[in-house]
């Protein structure tokens, strides 16, 4: 082999080996750069994914592994895993859910930037008291219920108004609603009727009505896809699902029962121990901008930043006002005490897991 041919083989050698050096640099940096967060979640499906997208989108540097389920599906892992947390983050669980965890001592505070111009309802009410909040809210969703105007014409069952009516004769066996130990929604109805009407009251009427249910969901959107499908006449559930399902061509029509709407809040909070705490103060910052909001208000006629809510289709432009006035703290402290006592009457009707 020549000299020239041995020079050229090593500095073609030496080219490679530069340029695969470059490479695994640029790999390797890359890799520090992406951060892996694990975030648990109950935001709906065909929400979740758009809320992914925009958020990788302004911030490509954070990969997201979404862990979603139902509420009470959600809150009991997050327990479950107390002593050995999975999540760096929660973001679009029930309030009342985060301030069990906030019990629990399983919450880190923060102030997310741009904390300050969000309505003080959203927020944690140590905030207001000088400390850093444990949690943020982002939207509301409010109780309703939807009704298959096409099964209920076919089947002589009237358009209810109100929650009582689903207690009267003709709706018996025509009545689906979500288990509040699964639901965050089947958890708000609960805590809102006994709020309404006190305990004795509250059991009252879940007595009745537990005499007309056909059976209890373990999702909050199911009962009123299940109507607008017609396996059911009337399902109790929450406005954004059934404005959703309407605006689709569904046959329901949305109803806001006029004693008063029942509603919870989707909020996020940061994990206490994540390692995670620069791209989880990240995510906070985004979940309370004007732009995250202005998304919310696509499916929520609700959300935590003032003057950026429109009116959305279906919903009653006064929703506001028919909002009760919400005790969370009440409704978290006693969730297992509810919960029990509600399985112990009626968990008989509930679908297997």
């Amino acid at each position: 082999m020549s000299f020239l041919t041995r020079s050229f083989l090593t500095r073609s050698f030496l080219t490679r080996s530069l340029l695969a050096s470059a490479v695994g640099l640029v790999v390797s940096l890359n890799a520090q750069a992406a951060t892996e967060l694990t975030v648990y979640t109950a935001v709906e499906s065909d929400d979740l994914q758009k809320y992914a997208e925009r958020f990788q989108q302004a911030h490509p540097d954070i990969d997201i592994k979404w862990v979603r389920d139902s509420t009470g599906v959600i809150t009991a892992r997050l327990l479950a895993e107390k002593d050995n947390p999975q999540a760096d983050v929660v973001w679009g669980l029930a309030a009342t859910s985060l301030l069990v965890l906030e019990k629990e001592g399983m919450l880190s505070r923060y102030a997310p930037k741009g904390v300050e111009a969000l309505d003080t309802k959203f927020v944690d009410p140590a905030y207001r008291d000088g400390q850093d909040p444990s949690w943020v809210g982002m939207d509301a969703w409010v109780a309703s219920l939807c009704y298959n105007t096409v099964e209920g014409e076919r089947l002589g069952v009237p358009k209810p108004t109100s929650w009582e009516d689903l207690t009267r004769p003709e709706f018996k066996g025509h009545v689906i609603m979500p288990n509040p130990s699964s639901s965050g929604t089947g958890y708000l109805d609960v805590a809102s009727w006994l709020q309404l009407w006190g305990d004795e009251g509250g059991w009252d009427y879940m007595d009745r009505l537990h005499d007309n249910i056909a059976r209890y969901t373990h999702s909050g959107s199911a009962p009123c896809n299940l109507a607008g499908s017609g396996e059911a006449v009337v399902g109790v559930s929450f406005a954004f699902r059934g404005a959703r399902l309407k605006a689709q061509g569904a046959p329901v029509d949305l109803i806001f029962p006029e004693e008063g709407l029942g509603w919870d809040m989707e909020a996020a909070a940061i994990m206490k121990g994540t390692d995670k705490r620069e791209a989880a103060q990240t995510l906070m910052d985004w979940a309370v901008s004007k732009p995250a909001n202005e998304l919310y208000n696509e499916g929520y006629a609700v959300v935590a930043y003032p003057g950026v809510a429109k009116p959305i289709e279906h919903y009653p432009a006064n929703i506001t006002e028919m909002m009760i006035e919400a005790d969370f703290a009440k409704a978290a402290n006693q969730r297992d005490e509810v919960l029990a006592e509600w399985q112990r009457r009626y968990d008989g009707k509930s679908d297997s897991q």
